[in-house]
């Protein structure tokens, strides 16, 4: 008589919910506040009790996208689960589903299985109670209090089997990809990606609306029926060394400084002042130094000049974490340090594609000197016997 193996599936997962806080720090400038915090991702319906009821619970409710089918065989003790915002950036599009909103809030839920390599990324719709008064901020975020129930849908996931391969010189080697969507007929568009040396190049891309291709490697008919994205590479070269993406699981960076919010020095004395983004993915960041006058330390007035950008400054190489799969870079420059710049603030401004709003660190300037009469910027220098 055969033997029937059923498995259960995942009922719910213990999940890092990585909360933000945007905020107009002292600098005058929004910055982003990044908490992790605990999280249920419990698979029902609406009205079901919560496995944890002091903790936030994400209730997946079902659709065309069943995400418990990607862990079918998987340990949930060994699953690795993080939830995310995701920001529209402002644009308000109603998600193609019944009961879908304008004003919905959208979220990203990222599992990965140590034990067989796989990853996948689903982008969770929640519809909230009330719409938004008026014109909602996307640079703001609505609070979730501990033990709130978030009730959503998965509109779409990203999976894919091939984090990383080892492959051996004229192989043939596949990258495996596969999404799929909560409806049918979707418009969408794929693209395959690979970065050589810090630099991207396009390997293969789709338009469902155009029909127009570029490249090749992806079956026509396998991402038209079963959403197979997979790249094949028919002979592995060299060249074909690098990293590959077709998924969107972006991290923001943290963002330091290696001076405090005030740096004294002596005059003539030099400085190497560094701003370090760490932990980032995907790889491109933009780092940029800014000078403000020495007036502009006490707050910007009308008609005052504009911070100046740093052009002095040099970029280190990317460093690359592989057992976390993201990136540092820092910039820096060599300062001398002079009386006229005393007083002055300088800002180091981070861009990625994870933020909503760029990171700003700043310090302000104060240099100790001798104030010589009629000499330029003595107005806003500082007397050494001042700091005793």
């Amino acid at each position: 008589m055969p033997l029937i193996h059923c498995e259960t599936p995942v009922s719910w997962l213990a999940c890092k919910f990585i909360d933000e806080h945007i905020f107009v720090n002292a600098d005058n400038h929004n910055e982003t506040k990044f908490n992790p915090r605990d999280a249920v991702l419990q698979f029902g319906q609406v009205g079901d009790s919560p496995v944890k009821p002091q903790t936030i619970t994400f209730v997946v409710t079902a659709s065309k996208v069943d995400l418990r089918s990607y862990m079918v065989g998987a340990n949930p003790e060994h699953l690795e689960c993080e939830i995310h915002r995701y920001s529209t950036k402002g644009i308000q599009v109603r998600w193609p589903r019944q009961g879908a909103q304008v004003y919905d809030h959208w979220f990203t839920c990222t599992i990965k299985d140590p034990d067989d390599s796989s990853t996948f990324t689903s982008y969770l719709r929640h519809t909230p109670a009330q719409p938004s008064s008026g014109m909602e901020d996307y640079q703001s975020v609505p609070p979730i209090g501990d033990g709130e129930i978030i009730l959503t849908s998965a509109s779409m996931v990203l999976h894919t089997r091939t984090i990383s391969l080892q492959a051996g010189l004229g192989s043939e080697q596949k990258l495996h990809c596969q999404f799929a969507v909560d409806h049918r007929g979707p418009t969408f568009r794929v693209a395959w990606r690979a970065q050589r040396k810090g630099e991207w190049a396009e390997l293969y891309s789709y338009d469902s609306h155009t029909g127009v291709t570029r490249g090749s490697g992806v079956s026509q008919t396998g991402l038209a029926k079963m959403g197979d994205a997979t790249l094949t590479l028919p002979y592995v070269k060299i060249s074909s060394e690098g990293k590959s993406m077709v998924r969107n699981n972006a991290k923001p960076p943290r963002v330091s400084l290696n001076v405090g919010p005030q740096l004294e020095l002596e005059a003539g004395a030099e400085h190497t002042v560094k701003c370090e983004a760490d932990g980032y993915y995907p790889l491109d960041v933009e780092i940029e130094w800014y000078q403000g006058a020495p007036e502009e330390a006490a707050g910007y007035r009308p008609g005052a000049p504009l911070p100046r950008k740093l052009q002095n400054v040099l970029l280190s190489s990317h460093k690359q974490k592989w057992e976390e799969g993201t990136y540092s870079l820092s910039s820096f420059f060599y300062y001398q340090a002079s009386l006229k710049d005393s007083g002055s603030r300088f800002t180091c401004r981070v861009m990625h594609a994870s933020l909503r709003a760029p990171v700003r660190k700043s310090f302000t300037l104060l240099v100790h000197g001798e104030c010589q009469e009629g000499r330029q910027g003595c107005s806003t220098c500082f007397q050494s016997d001042s700091f005793n």
